[in-house]
């Protein structure tokens, strides 16, 4: 009766450890199939180290997609872990639920071209045939400890470049590969300067198919070096040292932007200008430095961008730079049509002078 009983328990014990051999072998294919057409689906500059399939989610790790030749950083996205919590019900359904999505240190290139256009993961959101697909709607994707490198060729040639660390973030609702509906998000990090660093907080809402957006940005303490592109031309005075606030809600529907908001100069010091026609922002050199003096080196004005993002005619760097300097000049008491019309009545005499010269 015994040698029967140990004998059933000796075949119970294979038959468990063959189980457990199909399942480890069946996990491993399984895994090694799930890591192929992961590859596959981001692209064939993708490159991923390894992927752990548990009971609770799926872990990838040290995750790389190259940049295309041409763009400014080597990557446009790498990931030391990416866990997915996908919902398993679903799984069997013709639309497919993610729950959460967790980025651990997370790097991200970004680009604006010369032209204005945003680019983001070309080799994965600009292929042919990205936008078919089963349906995905992701509940939440969150960044922890990453960093953003925004690189900006419509103000600079090479590309302006403006790193965020630190990075912390936030997108709920997100629908794949339609893009559809409404997407919120919330973004804070560290804006690194040359001189010191800022914070940058973001929050709102965005229908990205429909282009329409809510969204509230917050800058504090950003280095006034770093933002100078956007501030000046090429060929006006610089910035020695610095730093910029700012509080704007941009709001955008059918594709036209109503962004008021408020800006301060902190510390502002500008670099050395022998032209007695040296500007900053459109407002005289030496008006800015007396005012500055006057006013403990501190100016804060309110602006307000507006224009149809559809108009070929409508650069949001040029609108910047001419609120900020009109909102400037009004703050100081500066008549920036008096400062037009000595510039006007300077180019009409020179005018003349070559009229007279040419005879036409």
């Amino acid at each position: 009766m015994k040698s029967k009983t140990r004998k059933r328990a000796l075949i119970a014990l294979l038959i468990a450890c063959a189980f457990a051999v199909a399942i480890t072998c069946g996990l491993r294919y399984a895994t090694a199939l799930l890591k192929s057409r992961i590859e596959q689906a981001l692209g064939p500059e993708s490159e991923v180290a390894q992927v752990v399939v548990g009971w609770s989610g799926i872990e990838l790790r040290d995750i790389r997609i190259k940049a295309p030749k041409g763009w400014p950083a080597r990557d446009a996205l790498r990931a030391e872990r990416v866990i997915v919590t996908p919902d398993l019900i679903g799984l069997f359904s013709a639309r497919v639920h993610v729950p959460r999505i967790t980025v651990e240190k997370p790097y991200l290139s970004v680009l604006r071209t010369r032209a204005g256009r945003m680019r983001l993961l070309p080799g994965l959101l600009e292929r042919r045939g990205a936008g078919a697909g089963v349906p995905v709607t992701v509940g939440r994707v969150e960044l922890r400890d990453g960093v953003l490198e925004f690189f900006d060729a419509s103000v600079r040639r090479p590309a302006h470049k403006t790193r965020l660390e630190k990075l912390r973030a936030t997108v709920d609702d997100l629908a794949l590969p339609a893009l559809s509906g409404r997407t919120r998000l919330k973004l804070e990090g560290a804006v690194k300067g040359v001189r010191h660093d800022g914070r940058l907080t973001l929050e709102g809402w965005a229908e990205l198919a429909a282009r329409n957006s809510d969204i509230r940005t917050r800058l504090r303490g950003v280095d006034l070096v770093a933002l100078e592109p956007y501030l000046i031309k090429a060929s006006e005075t610089g910035v020695r040292r610095g730093s910029f606030d700012l509080d704007l809600r941009s709001r955008v529907r059918a594709n036209r932007l109503h962004a008021p908001g408020k800006a301060t100069l902190s510390g502002l010091e500008l670099k050395s200008g022998d032209s007695p026609f040296a500007t900053f922002m459109g407002v005289p050199r030496r008006a800015m430095v007396a005012a500055l003096k006057n006013r403990d080196g501190k100016i804060s004005v309110d602006f307000t961008l507006e224009g149809d993002l559809n108009d070929p005619q409508f650069s949001l760097n040029e609108n910047f730079a001419l609120r900020m300097g009109a909102a400037v000049a009004y703050g100081l008491g500066i008549s920036l049509e008096g400062i037009a019309s000595g510039i006007g009545s300077a180019a009409e005499g020179i005018g003349n002078a070559v009229k007279g010269l040419f005879g036409r």
